[in-house]
């Protein structure tokens, strides 16, 4: 399963250059990763309600190239990997014009507690969904 959206530059996510400013790209990436989830039926306020939060703990993001202000974006988010610990995230963002790749970023999650304990096993039912999305079983 695939998720994708399309985003504009605008100025404020810019910097004095009128570069995109990288803390731009990193909410522009959690937006794909959790639309994704409400895609497959997790809203997050809903599983924080379950005792369930879902904090980044890696993440690898690559900058290619630079997008500027007016650009408009596709990012693209998929899974790659679950375990039974982990949930793995590849995510794009590329040029919706010209297909220019600006950023290539995994990001891997966990499932806490309300209390930040970490779960020893993901809970059941986001294993199920994330390995039915992503095509691959541990």
């Amino acid at each position: 399963m695939k998720h994708e959206f399309t985003q504009k530059v605008y100025y404020a996510d810019t910097d004095a250059f009128g570069v995109v400013w990288h803390g731009s790209y990193l909410r522009w990436l959690e937006a794909g990763r959790v639309e994704l989830c409400e895609k497959l039926g997790f809203n997050l306020a809903d599983l924080e309600k379950k005792d369930i939060v879902l904090p980044v703990t890696n993440m690898n993001v690559r900058y290619k190239a630079s997008a500027k202000i007016d650009h408009e974006l596709i990012i693209e988010t998929t899974i790659s990997k679950v375990t039974p610990i982990t949930i793995v995230f590849n995510q794009t963002i590329k040029d919706k014009n010209t297909g220019t790749l600006y950023i290539q970023a995994e990001f891997e999650i966990v499932a806490i507690n309300n209390e930040g304990k970490l779960y020893r096993r993901l809970p059941q039912e986001l294993k199920d969904a994330f390995e039915r999305a992503s095509g691959c079983k541990d």
